[in-house]
Formats: C-alpha cells, structure tokens, sequence
C-alpha cells in the first residue's frame, strides 16, 4: 500500500489520483499518525498539481463516509442545500441562510452544512445559532426538525469528526497563504445526502470542476455558481449585482452559461447593497429584509437565489416563475414566522 508520501512524489509527477489512491490518502489525513509535514506536503502538491473533478469527488466520498449520519434519507431525495466554499473575502451577506429559511417556508426541505465563520464576520452558523438554531442539536431532534421546520442546519464540527487531525495543517499552510483541497470539500460533504444543490464558488476557475465533481457524486440536480465583481474580484454567490457564471450537473447539465439580473427581469445592483458585517450588524440587515426595508440589491438577491432553488427541486418551471412566490414569502412574512417556529421548536 503506497504511504502518502509516495503519493506525494506520484502528484509532484504530475500524475492524477485513482480513487483508491485517494481514499489511502484520506486514511492517513484523517489519521494522527503522519506528521502534519507530510499531509501539508501531500496537499501542497495535490494543489500544485490541480485537482481534477474525479479526485475531489472521490475525496468528497471518503469524507462523507467518515462523516455522522443524522439519518435523514426520508428527506434526502427531495432536499436542497444551498452553501458557498467561503474564501472570496468579498464581505457578502448571509445570503443563503435567508434563502434556505425562504425554500423551507415554500416547502422545499432543505439540509444546510456550514460552520462559523473563518474568513469573513459572521458564518451561516453565528447568525442561524443568533436566529434559534441549536447547533448541538442530537441527530433525532434534527429529524424532528425536518417534520416540524421542514429544514435542519448541520454544524461541520459536530458531524465530521476527524477534520481534527486535519485542522492543524490547514492552519499552517493558511499562515502559509496556500489553499488545499479542503477549502472546496465542505459544500461536498453535507452529511445529510441532500440531492440537490446550490453551491458558490470563491474562484470562477472552480465552477465547472464543481459542477462536475457534484455530477459524478451523484447530485439530481443543481448548479455550481460563482459572481465576478471584478477582473480579481468575486464572490460564492449568485447576486444581481455580478455577472454570474453558472455550470449545471445531473438534470441540469447541459448548462454553461453567464447570468445577469436583467436576464430575470431584475435589476443590477451595486454591490455595496450585499455588504454584511459581523453577527449583530447581520442581525439587523436580518429584521429590516423582513421588514421591507432592506437594500433592494440584497432582497433581490435572496428572492433570486430563492427563485433558483424552486427551480432546481421542481417547484416551479422556470427560474423567473419562481421570483414571486420568492419575494412574497420573504417579504410576506413566512420567513418571519418560520423564525419564531426555529426559536420556539430549540427552546422546546
């Protein structure tokens, strides 16, 4: 059995990974034995070399069966997730919190994965805990979630439980400003299997590997997406204020395109609308949305995000058939009262 340094001379040759190759590898990034040295120079060169969307999602596979599972195939066939890798240092809004809490109150089941946040304010995790979620919450009160919310948030360290062998190296070769595979896996290793998904991107280079790695797990439907606000800037969201490049996979495969507002009769915002902050300045972006008073780019944005996932799942025909049950649930108040029944349901 090749030893991950072995495997390292193998990726430095240029030589792409079979998948038994790469769970051999994964064994030993999971595992305390080899020296953090040596996994920081496996993923190094597996970086250098550039990951293919067959070793990302044979690595996705060998993390999802390490990962927990809350027991949630009842769901899993008809779920969504919608998350970003994290990493574009855009400054962006939670958007996709408000948008799963939009899909749940449409009656789209909906499985989000994310953590607090790591290179921006205020991940998925502080504002959903701040809104009621337990993130401790056991994996039966999770299922009673999905019956009484119709949505679940699963919190990454609770559910993949050998990334601590791995934390160690991330943070040295983030000090060393290198990325690894593993600022991509975690949209990829929802625990709760959702079939479909909306997943942002940090570089547009990634979309279609994305896309392609999430096709060959097996995803129903979805897109992987990524919103250039800039020749060096963008940001893992599908915005009004971008031009979006867009890759499907499974039923939506045949897609490659570059979507705009205008192409959904919406507006191009700037982007300062979708400006976030940290969790308190969130938390009030959070109730003036709801209250109608939000940044029009921002509700926008949400409603089409929302839109999209209606779409993807089958709810509706077309993207633009979706904008306004989007922006009457967000804006009519079920986002709202779907809140108050998170707050009551963790209290309980």
């Amino acid at each position: 059995m090749a030893t991950l340094n072995e495997l390292s001379g193998l990726l430095t040759a240029g030589t792409h990974l079979t998948p038994a190759q790469v769970e051999i590898a994964a064994a030993a990034l999971a595992s305390s034995e080899p020296p953090d040295a040596d996994k920081a120079a496996f993923l190094t060169a597996l970086a250098d070399k550039g990951e293919t969307p067959g070793e990302v999602a044979a690595f996705a596979q060998a993390f999802r069966r390490r990962a927990l599972d809350p027991g949630m195939p009842a769901w899993a066939d008809r779920a969504i997730d919608v998350v970003g890798t994290g990493g574009d240092h855009a400054g962006g809004f939670n958007v996709s919190s408000l948008v799963i809490l939009t899909l749940a109150s449409a009656g789209v089941p909906s499985m989000k994965h994310g953590n607090r946040g790591i290179t921006s304010k205020c991940g998925s995790a502080d504002l959903l805990a701040a809104l009621g979620v337990d993130l401790e919450a056991s994996p039966e009160k999770l299922r009673r979630a999905m019956n009484e919310l119709g949505y679940v948030f699963f919190f990454a360290p609770s559910f993949h439980p050998t990334f601590k062998h791995i934390a160690p190296v991330r943070k040295l070769l983030a000090a060393q400003g290198r990325r690894s595979v593993f600022n991509i896996l975690g949209p990829l290793i929802n625990p709760g299997r959702p079939a479909h998904v909306m997943l942002g991107s940090y570089a547009e280079a990634w979309v279609p590997r994305l896309a392609a790695a999430l096709g060959e797990l097996g995803a129903k439907a979805g897109i992987a997406v990524h919103g250039v606000i800039a020749a060096d800037r963008g940001i893992d969201e599908l915005t009004t204020a971008t031009v979006n490049r867009v890759c499907g996979f499974g039923r939506l495969a045949g897609i490659d395109a570059q979507w705009r507002a205008e192409d959904f009769g919406l507006t191009t915002a700037p982007f300062d609308e979708l400006r976030g902050g940290d969790l308190q300045e969130n938390l009030a972006i959070v109730d003036a949305v709801l209250a109608g008073r939000g940044p029009r780019g921002l509700v926008d944005t949400i409603v089409l995000n929302a839109a999209v996932g209606l779409w993807i799942t089958g709810k509706v025909e077309s993207v633009a058939a979706g904008l306004a049950p989007a922006r009457d649930l967000l804006l009519g108040g079920a986002v709202r009262r779907k809140i108050a029944a998170t707050r009551e349901f963790y209290r309980s």
